[in-house]
């Protein structure tokens, strides 16, 4: 019989080695597993994420769990109640995306940045089908320190924004668009094909990697660490 238990090691020590703490990928675990590896979440005393949580799997934790989360359906992610709000914090990182078919990318990454108290500002659909809508942006644009670019398609938004703003830009290719858009491996050549100079990348629908990247690039090789300190 399967025992839980035995089966999750939560790396508690994860917060100390790299500044950011383990997160639960969710959608690979058993009830029993996903229960488990969010209780040692809690009980490691730090952030606590969960990502790629299907509404039936936060339906199926435990109360005393399930009654200190904050869920939100679209971008699958579950984090601390006490992580949030985050008002008055300074907006440090925009989070863009090319069309709506984007946003739950850009969420999980939104919602990765405020587990560890980083606010943002979102901005979408500017895909460049309609590139007025990106310049009517890019007074806020220039003022940010990093961006996380999420397009899918041709994934042309990465080049334009990076070639438009003097921050980090991070790009993540997402699994929208038809036939050789193939799942998002379009989008994520043209990311690591990008003329625009230092263009970081992530995997396909990463948002969550996307995330960490901006949390040690804010942080400086630092803690990494805003909230639950």
């Amino acid at each position: 019989m399967s025992d839980p238990v035995a089966e999750v090691r939560f790396d508690a020590a994860r917060r100390e080695r790299l500044g950011l703490p383990e997160a639960v990928l969710a959608d690979v675990k058993s009830p029993g597993q996903l229960a488990e590896a969010v209780r040692q979440a809690f009980d490691s005393g730090g952030p606590v994420l969960v990502t790629r949580m299907s509404e039936q799997q936060y339906a199926a934790l435990p109360d005393q769990y399930r009654s200190r989360l904050d869920y939100d359906l679209v971008s699958r992610t579950a984090l601390a109640s006490d992580c949030l709000p985050l008002a008055g914090a300074a907006v440090e990182v925009g989070v863009l995306t090319a069309g709506s078919a984007d946003v739950p990318v850009a969420r999980e990454a939104i919602r990765t940045l405020a587990c560890h108290g980083y606010a943002c500002v979102e901005i979408n659909d500017v895909g460049v089908a309609g590139l007025w809508r990106v310049m009517e942006h890019r007074e806020t644009l220039v003022r940010l320190p990093v961006l996380i670019v999420c397009a899918g398609m041709e994934g042309a938004l990465f080049s334009v924004i990076a070639g438009l703003v003097p921050g980090v830009v991070i790009a993540v290719p997402t699994s929208t668009g038809y036939g050789v858009a193939a799942g998002g491996r379009a989008a994520l050549h043209a990311a690591l094909a990008s003329c625009a100079p230092g263009v970081a990348v992530s995997n396909v629908d990463n948002g969550y990697g996307a995330a960490c990247l901006a949390i040690r690039v804010l942080s400086g090789g630092g803690t990494g660490i805003r909230c639950g300190d």
